[in-house]
């Protein structure tokens, strides 16, 4: 029998042991024998996947790579412009989250990216054309070439992020080359993972505060075309789930909202919001689209671009053999209860402080008022 000094020495070990023990759940085994142990909160532990993100520095980027960074992750954050990753710096524990200088034109800088990394993601992608970058550039071209890079060094996820409405027959040029870059990344990669995010809303989107600006002034449609909006953090969610689940691998998915709007109905909902009447004309499209193909080669800064034009006339067509976030296990969030969140910076200093009052508050504030008059 142990003496009592030796049983007092021992019990911060055995406890330590038990805090340390594991439930199988918690540990995935790679394609390449690699264990991952996934942190179930607070600080990450210095095991995880190594993970490169393309296109981390867009609207989507900084939410993946702030749920990886957190479940102990390496990420690797190939970067163009050196102003543009900054506050991604924050998004890990010193020294999970890595910056690598790269350029979509050059194989050598992409394979550097990715040849430590055992899980790729792809978000690169253009809303317009520019001198640079064409549509195809980005979306088909460098799509191989991540992908290429991707099977090269033997990575065992490839998840590309596509687009809603993502077919190569496509009228509109970025469906199209979304459609066409899908299907170089399944011929390069079979096990590769399509998600298509419908428009997204949430920080930095590209819906609910271009509709709250007071320099979106001209549309073609009268803003009828319909989609699904979907919280970009409940497309972050997903694409973080799907790592952890192998069985999305060689699957396509389509993450699209609760419900169906127009975006003359999402501007009804901004305007509310912001206690302002955004004004929005239309111009029909043969005159519209060639002037935003002007502008859009003669301004260094983003207005507009004859392909938006285009994508005004295109509704959003859901691919009914596609899976969705019911397969995941994850229920996205409906845009009405968001727009305070996102929109309350564009309210005047009046109406800055609290929310719209609802009917039955208005109500109760005039049964209030009544009786102080009496």
């Amino acid at each position: 029998m142990a003496s009592l000094p030796t049983a007092v020495r021992s019990t911060p070990k055995i406890a330590k042991s038990a805090i340390q023990r594991r439930a199988l759940s918690d540990v995935t085994i790679t394609r390449t024998g690699k264990p991952i142990i996934r942190t179930q909160g607070g600080r990450s532990s210095l095991g995880g996947h190594t993970a490169t993100v393309f296109g981390a520095t867009g609207a989507l980027g900084r939410y993946i790579v702030n749920r990886l960074a957190r479940q102990g992750c390496t990420v690797i954050v190939p970067f163009r412009e050196e102003m543009a990753k900054r506050h991604l710096k924050v998004s890990g524990d010193l020294g999970r989250v890595v910056f690598m200088e790269y350029d979509l034109h050059n194989t050598e800088s992409i394979e550097a990216s990715v040849r430590h990394s055992d899980v790729v993601y792809n978000l690169v992608g253009r809303n317009y054309p520019t001198k640079n970058f064409s549509l195809e550039d980005v979306h088909v071209e460098g799509t191989e070439r991540i992908t290429e890079a991707a099977a090269k060094y033997d990575v065992d996820r490839y998840i590309h992020v596509s687009s809603h409405n993502a077919d190569p027959s496509s009228t509109s040029e970025f469906f199209a080359t979304k459609g066409r870059g899908e299907k170089v990344a399944r011929s390069i990669f079979p096990e590769a993972t399509i998600v298509r995010p419908a428009p997204m809303f949430g920080f930095e989107d590209n819906l609910l505060l271009k509709l709250a600006g007071v320099t979106n002034l001209f549309t073609s449609n009268n803003m009828q075309e319909r989609y699904w909006p979907v919280h970009v953090n409940d497309v972050g969610e997903a694409l973080e789930v799907i790592l952890y689940d192998d069985t999305t691998a060689a699957q396509t998915y389509e993450l699209f909202g609760p419900k169906n709007y127009s975006t003359a109905e999402i501007a009804e909902l901004v305007d509310r919001e912001i206690f302002k009447k955004r004004r929005h004309i239309n111009i029909p499209k043969q005159f519209l689209k060639p002037v935003a193909a002007l502008l859009n080669r003669a301004l260094w800064w983003p207005i507009m671009s004859a392909e938006e034009v285009e994508r005004e006339f295109h509704d959003q067509v859901i691919d009914e053999s596609a899976k969705t976030f019911k397969d995941l296990g994850i229920e996205p969030g409906e845009i009405s209860n968001f727009t305070y969140h996102y929109l309350q910076g564009f309210r005047s200093s009046s109406y800055y402080d609290l929310p719209p009052a609802t009917e039955k508050e208005r109500r109760e504030e005039r049964k209030y008022l009544h009786v102080l008059d009496e």
